[in-house]
């Protein structure tokens, strides 16, 4: 066997130049470079060793290397039939056949398993090892083809066939090739550190194309069947472009090994030298006689606060846990600083601290008067809820959802309890977000991850039972990224609360002792499942009292101090105050008020700044100069209402409201015409109105046959403002029989309810706010469904005292109360003994009609037509 151990990637060809053999047995030492050597001498021997070649040789099988002319190179030989082959050459002119392998590991090869073109070798030096290997010195003579193999016992022996090359002649083509392999042997040399003035002058010096190719080949790193390739091919030029194909290939492959190598240099270097300083800082803070560093003295003190915080069990072995990897890490790692802020999360939660509850009822009931005004039923809940705390500390209580408009209060009766209480208070507020995220925390794997917006209000409280206000939680929105009212669920739900895990912390921890309070403006778009984790407590409207109150008590003081006034400068007088809450806002809570306030108080600051003296009296008269005109005129209230108009209560975020429902008719074919922006819901109520008039119009005075003759258009004014619900079903009802009829509402009334194609009325919602938009508009009467009367309790006495409220089951109820006597006055609630619905003046509400008719003229767009009996109705 032959080995061959000094093959480099590309050999320093001035360590050639002194490589012989130090251990040849008595052989004298001597430059084996072949181009190092005297040009003269070493192509002489060369020349007479190729002369001499005999045409049978002893073949040496070796593997992984090929030889070329001129190559000098040591091989070790192991193979007993390697060893008589160069005992044999050894005694028969020192020549060698020197074929490669096709496979490296084939033990015993034979002719079929080496390749059939190889090199001639000239044996150097012999010289035997003690483990009874043979390593020799040979030089490459001449290529050779095997013919034939003569034996392969002892050892192979081949005739053989040298190959002879002729020497190009030297044109522009060749030249350039020439140029090409030199610059690209150049740059190979240059990549690795090899390049050297001897070898540069050296690759200079060849102008044989077929040399220069052996040479190069002989000290390329490349696969054995690469060099096989260029050692086979006879033309020296074909020869020398395979080789320039390996030098560009070797040029990229050194240029990206160079470009790793750079990169890992500098980072060895500025990892010595980071190591460097440290061991200086080391030395002087030794010599000053510090000894801690200070990545030790932060672990020590994380650990120290570690232990203070309180932790859990296994909270505390899951931040010891990451304790340990911050002490194994670099300080300045990426990966340490998101340990670190991690831990510095864990340390300053609140696990274990609680503020102490101030279980005072007296006391709390105290703190709600003071803040707000009205919300009786809130705060007799809210006292409640604290009573309830007071006798059982461990209960775990509703989670309260205050539902009403804008401005009513919702998130100041939070801070009003965590006041009561003596809590921390926090604010979170929930609208438009989309991120499941911020509820629950980002996982520490993302870059700029950090705990859910619940574990920071606990963070900035600094206790673990704060009052926290979840605002707007009727807004969340839900995307790609998740539903966070989903993953409030867990946060609400007070049977699993009590193991919230954030995904930013990825431990328990405990919300249970957390009061959670909700807001909302509509109730509708709550998740269901969201909406029955809470108490809901409606917070309706303020009423005119209430609002005067308030800015008398609360807003008026805050903004003379935020102005910059003393509080005897102003002076606002009830009737300017009442003019400043009716003509300026339009709203159920205080906001608009607040601003208009703020206003006035803006512009009393500039009075007093222009040296001005006070006190700055404000009437009615002043409330327009200060302010501009009224943003909001009360409709004009009517003294007489025309046939077909009916006033109706609708019910808005900003409070309630008197609607006025207009209907008309007009000759036609029975159409039905509805304007005004109505919703479906009201549009279906129109038609259920109208079915209701058809199959009893003789009962309500109406003539039968309108539906062929005449066509219907019902308006409700302020088109722009979109308008539906059930409780108009009445009030059209109503309209349309005045239209029909030719009768007149009464002018201080107006009605609720639903109205069913047989007749009943059925209950609404927001009768408190339709009855304060009755009494602000100054109306005497109001109509509303009997089963609304357990929500009479909700309104405040001194309103029901300036309106007479009309329960009704049935809208035959409504007929004496809603049209217009004779005598211009409603009629009574009476019946007579048929059961028939009377008038004020003892005839039944038919005969009032059919008289009616006789003396007037029909509406416009009627015609009268006379019955059997002659009783008249306008159809």
């Amino acid at each position: 066997m032959a080995d061959y151990n000094d093959k480099n990637i590309f050999l320093n060809m001035e360590e050639l130049g002194s490589s012989t053999d130090p251990g040849i047995e008595n052989e004298e030492q001597r430059d084996t470079n072949p181009l190092a050597q005297d040009t003269a001498e070493n192509e002489g021997g060369l020349m007479a060793a190729m002369q001499s070649i005999p045409d049978t040789l002893p073949v040496l099988p070796v593997r992984d290397v090929v030889i070329f002319n001129y190559m000098i190179l040591p091989l070790f030989i192991g193979r007993e039939k390697s060893v008589q082959a160069v005992d044999a050459a050894l005694k028969n002119g020192r020549h060698l056949l020197v074929c490669a392998q096709k496979e490296e590991g084939t033990e015993d090869p034979g002719p079929d398993d080496l390749y059939q073109v190889g090199t001639v070798v000239q044996v150097m030096r012999m010289l035997k090892m003690p483990d009874s290997r043979v390593k020799i010195l040979v030089q490459g003579v001449s290529r050779a083809r095997v013919r034939s193999f003569s034996q392969v016992e002892p050892f192979l022996e081949a005739q053989i066939e040298t190959l002879h090359e002729t020497t190009p002649k030297i044109d522009p083509t060749v030249e350039a090739l020439l140029r090409s392999v030199r610059e690209q042997s150049e740059k190979v040399l240059s990549l690795r550190g090899l390049s050297s003035p001897d070898v540069l002058a050296v690759l200079q010096g060849v102008d044989d194309p077929g040399r220069l190719a052996d040479l190069i080949a002989a000290n390329m790193r490349m696969k054995t069947s690469d060099a096989q390739r260029i050692l086979e091919a006879e033309d020296p030029l074909d020869r020398l472009m395979l080789v320039n194909t390996q030098l560009q290939r070797e040029v990229e492959v050194a240029t990206v090994q160079a470009r790793i190598q750079s990169s890992a240099r500098e980072g060895m270097d500025k990892a010595q030298k980071d190591y460097f300083l440290r061991e200086q800082l080391k030395a002087i803070r030794t010599e000053l006689g510090d000894k801690e560093e200070e990545g030790e003295e932060e672990l020590e003190n994380l650990k120290a606060a570690l232990d203070k915080a309180g932790l859990p069990k296994d909270v505390r072995k899951e931040a010891d846990k990451q304790l340990r990897r911050l002490a194994g890490m670099h300080a300045d790692s990426s990966e340490a600083n998101v340990v670190r802020t991690y831990l510095d999360w864990m340390v300053e939660l609140p696990w274990k601290k609680l503020s102490r509850d101030r279980l005072d009822i007296a006391y709390a009931k105290q703190i709600l008067d003071e803040d707000h005004c009205g919300l009786e039923k809130v705060k007799d809940r809210i006292l409640e809820f604290l009573s309830v705390r007071k006798l059982n500390p461990q209960s775990k209580g509703p989670i309260l959802c205050f539902a009403g408009p804008p401005g009513v209060g919702k998130t100041s009766l939070g801070r009003s309890i965590a006041r009561a209480l003596g809590r921390k208070f926090q604010r979170l507020s929930l609208g438009g977000m989309h991120d499941e995220a911020e509820i629950r925390g980002h996982r520490r794997t993302y870059i700029g991850a950090m705990p859910g917006r619940i574990i920071q209000s606990l963070k900035q409280a600094g206790t673990r039972n704060p009052v926290i206000v979840l605002d707007e939680v009727d807004k969340l929105g839900s995307d790609f990224r998740g539903d966070p009212s989903s993953a409030l669920l867990e946060v609400l739900d007070p049977e699993q609360n009590y193991t919230f895990s954030d995904h930013y912390l990825n431990v328990p921890f405990d919300l249970s002792k957390v009061m959670f309070l909700c807001t909302a403006n509509h109730l509708e778009t709550i998740p269901a499942a969201l909406r029955d984790r809470m108490e809901v407590i409606t917070l309706p409207g303020y009423t005119m009292q209430e609002k005067a109150e308030i800015a008398r008590k609360h807003l008026l003081p805050k903004k003379i101090k935020e102005n910059g006034l003393e509080e005897k400068d102003v002076v606002l007088e009830e009737a300017a105050l009442e003019k400043v809450i009716k003509e300026y806002t339009r709203e159920a809570g205080l906001r608009n008020l607040e601003r208009e306030l703020s206003s006035i108080c803006r512009k009393l600051a500039r009075r007093k700044a222009e040296g001005k003296k006070g006190p700055f009296k404000v009437d009615v008269a002043d409330v327009e100069k200060l302010l501009g005109a009224p943003r909001f005129i009360e409709d004009e209230k009517e003294k007489k209402l025309m046939p077909g108009m009916a006033l109706g209560l609708a019910w808005t975020p900003a409070g309630g409201e008197v609607l006025t429902v207009e209907a008309t008719v007009m000759k036609g074919k029975g159409g039905l015409t509805l304007t005004g922006q109505l919703g479906d819901v009201m549009k279906e109520s129109a038609q259920a109105a109208l079915s209701y008039i058809r199959s009893r119009a003789e009962e309500l005075g109406v003539n039968p046959s309108f539906v062929s003759e005449f066509d219907i258009h019902v308006h409700v004014p302020a088109g722009a403002t979109p308008k539906d619900g059930p409780s108009a079903g009445v009030t059209l009802t109503t309209a349309l029989i005045s239209a029909l009829s030719g009768r007149r509402v009464r002018a201080d009334l107006c009605m609720t309810g639903e109205i069913t194609l047989q007749g009943r009325v059925l209950p609404v919602g927001g009768i408190k706010e339709k009855i304060l938009a009755g009494v602000a508009r100054g109306l005497k009467h109001v109509i509303i469904p009997w089963q609304n009367t357990k929500d009479l309790e909700d309104v405040p006495k001194e309103l029901l005292k300036r309106i007479s409220v009309h329960p009704v089951h049935h809208y035959d109820e409504l007929l004496p109360l809603v049209f217009e006597s004779k005598s211009g006055r409603g009629g009574a609630s009476g019946s007579d003994k048929n059961g028939k619905n009377k008038t004020e003046d003892g005839k039944n509400d038919k005969d009032v009609v059919a008289a009616r008719s006789r003396k007037t003229p029909a509406p416009a767009g009627t015609r009268r037509k006379t019955s059997r009996s002659g009783d008249e109705a306008g159809a």
